[in-house]
């Protein structure tokens, strides 16, 4: 399995950081990061390209997943379920994403397999990849029988 994180923003040295990389290191299948920083004023024409690049970052992806406020909220359960229902189709590359801070721009909404919301407060962009990671783990976790869930 092979999953890209495509976020909008740089990382910078954090305690959210270092709990990115510590839940990233658990897990046993690659895992890649690629961030963007698009500058412009104009909120429209940034969303757009942010989309842009966002969109290009997931070529060659099986499955596409926009974290979005406007996604459904899954449990833990229900997105390792949802990964494990992927796998068994043949699908083994995935792209999570990641918006700036306003938002997902229309297209990458409507490109994404699934839209999942980590509940309906806002969160920090940065404590998101960590959030996503710490996922990514468990749903691992949960499908290969391991008792972290519990």
């Amino acid at each position: 399995m092979k999953v890209v994180i495509a976020a909008i923003g740089r990382a910078k040295a954090s305690p959210e950081l270092q709990l990115y990389h510590d839940y990233i290191k658990r897990i046993p299948y690659a895992v890649e990061c690629r961030e963007f920083d698009i500058k412009h004023s104009d909120i429209a024409q940034r969303k757009i390209k942010e989309g842009e690049q966002l969109l290009a970052a997931c070529k060659g992806a099986h499955r596409i997943v926009a974290l979005d406020e406007t996604g459904r909220q899954h449990s833990s359960r229900e997105f390792a379920e949802q990964l494990k229902d992927w796998q068994g189709q043949g699908h083994s590359s995935y792209t999570f994403i990641i918006g700036g801070a306003d938002g997902l721009d229309k297209p990458v909404r409507q490109a994404a397999h699934m839209l999942w919301s980590f509940g309906r407060v806002t969160w920090p962009h940065m404590m998101v990849r960590a959030m996503l990671a710490e996922q990514l783990y468990r749903a691992h976790t949960i499908n290969s029988g391991h008792p972290y869930h519990k």
